[in-house]
């Protein structure tokens, strides 16, 4: 079947997407409360990107990064759940659910090549200070933070020599 052409005004241009991007949360969502959650969605929504994806990661992932205890993952993605749903922002907040069904440790570099293939660009990587200097020392973090920027909610710790070397791919976070 042959398409069908469309007739459109002399000078017609089709509009133009106003949001663009998608930011990534990366955590554990342990600690993380509904006011640092407020805080990452006003970024997005003040910066324009067409999605706030959050990703909570496997509590054997959480183990072999910080050597932290963290609660059961579908116990943290239940609260993220009701956080999205008390909060009205069912539209504008996607909730990840790759890592509920790897159920295994996943490295950062599995999960950033998944989100990117997944969402469009450009990217951003939403990151406390703990995980923004955990990125930091990996050795993978010099090839991602070529291809994607950061944003890290606090300025509150003292930060990994990489970043700093790399002042120019990260911001802070708008409070």
């Amino acid at each position: 079947m042959k398409p069908r052409p469309q007739s459109v005004p002399f000078g017609y241009e089709p509009p133009k997407e106003i949001k663009k991007g998608t930011l990534f949360f990366y955590d554990t969502f342990e600690e993380t409360g509904r006011q640092e959650l407020e805080q990452a969605l006003r970024h997005a929504n003040l910066h324009g990107f067409a999605d706030l994806v959050l990703y909570p990661i496997h509590e054997e992932t959480a183990r072999r990064m910080t050597k932290d205890p963290v609660s059961a993952l579908y116990k943290r993605r239940e609260r993220l759940e009701e956080w999205i749903e008390d909060s009205g922002h069912e539209g504008e907040v996607i909730l990840e659910n790759w890592e509920t069904r790897r159920k295994k440790y996943t490295p950062i570099d599995l999960a950033l090549r998944h989100l990117t293939e997944l969402y469009k660009g450009p990217h951003f990587l939403y990151l406390t200070p703990e995980t923004a200097n955990l990125f930091a020392s990996y050795a993978s973090f010099d090839d991602w933070i070529s291809n994607i920027r950061m944003v890290v909610s606090a300025d509150d710790q003292p930060l990994h020599p990489k970043l700093e070397k790399h002042r120019s791919r990260w911001d802070f976070a708008v409070q």
